[in-house]
């Protein structure tokens, strides 16, 4: 059993309580409307607002059978930056939306001074997959037909599971992708060691959490093999584009991150791999008051940064 008394610092244990208080850990055993509506007042209680400068527009992406919506941030300074963002959020395939990271994307924003483009695909068990695959990839052609500048791709847990599958599947896109940002995400690891052992019962995501969201997202299907739902099930990692990945120590997911990017490295990709100390899945709500999440936001924005400019 891990102790995380000793591995979690007092600032990490009071955003876990905080986030409890607002989202039990038995919240998978409620209904999905139920899950639904304790996880959205729980983001508008960690809302931290938008930071100066930055101008938010709601739209949508019109498909042959329906639209997707999405949310663009920009400063003034975006027209001159080196790239876009297209990011895509958490919530284990069932929850969130643009609201649920509405702050993150805008801070994301602010802080590269990229336009960030937030994709409110759909979710499941109303949409199984591949819809929410099918959701991304139509706003990565949108972005490739209606913007001049580099797409970066970013996502958090579901929302870096997506962008890793859009990067796979546009390898030969003649606007594929300059890079991904990954924060804690969930690439369909080998379940059998490594973190999903050592952290199956940790704060904030255990893996009956993870046995609950796969089922709902592929209707209970066995898809093993399919890329797009794993990435780490396809079996060619050559051509991807730069790769940073950024995991929480606490966190069964921890492993996908490190096991990817051997993956890319050993294909001759490049890709660099961050394991954040003491902190827990979902630590992005806690980049305000938890100095390890403040300097691992900073690491993404930074990150998020350099790839845009190619570095």
């Amino acid at each position: 059993m891990t102790d995380y008394t000793t591995l979690i610092d007092g600032e990490t244990w009071a955003f876990i309580e905080r986030t409890n208080s607002h989202y039990p850990p038995d919240t998978i055993d409620y209904t999905i409307a139920q899950q639904r509506g304790i996880y959205d007042r729980m983001c508008r209680e960690f809302f931290a607002g938008y930071p100066d400068g930055v101008t938010v527009e709601t739209s949508a992406i019109a498909t042959s059978t329906h639209d997707i919506p999405i949310r663009i941030y920009r400063t003034p300074t975006s027209d001159k930056a080196a790239a876009m963002v297209l990011y895509f959020h958490g919530g284990g395939f069932i929850l969130g939306g643009l609201d649920s990271h509405d702050d993150v994307c805008a801070e994301l924003c602010a802080r590269t001074g990229y336009e960030v483009v937030s994709v409110d695909y759909r979710l499941a068990p109303e949409h199984l997959h591949p819809a929410a695959f099918d959701d991304v990839m139509n706003a990565f052609e949108w972005a490739a037909g209606t913007r001049s500048h580099p797409i970066l791709l970013c996502g958090d847990s579901a929302g870096g599971n997506l962008a890793a599958a859009v990067s796979h599947a546009t390898r030969g896109h003649p606007r594929k992708p300059i890079g991904q940002v990954l924060i804690y995400p969930g690439l369909g690891g080998d379940r059998s060691k490594g973190s999903y052992v050592t952290h199956a019962e940790a704060p904030m995501l255990t893996v009956r959490d993870l046995e609950f969201y796969k089922h709902i997202r592929s209707g209970g299907q066995e898809r093993s093999g399919d890329a797009t739902l794993a990435p780490l099930a396809d079996t060619d990692f050559s051509n991807l584009p730069p790769t940073v990945l950024i995991t929480a120590q606490c966190d069964p997911l921890s492993s996908d991150g490190e096991a990817y990017r051997d993956r890319i490295v050993a294909a001759g990709g490049q890709a660099t791999w961050f394991e954040e100390p003491g902190l827990v899945h979902g630590y992005l709500r806690a980049r305000h008051t938890v100095g390890r999440a403040r300097a691992s936001f900073t690491r993404i924005v930074d990150a998020t940064a350099a790839l845009g400019k190619g570095s």
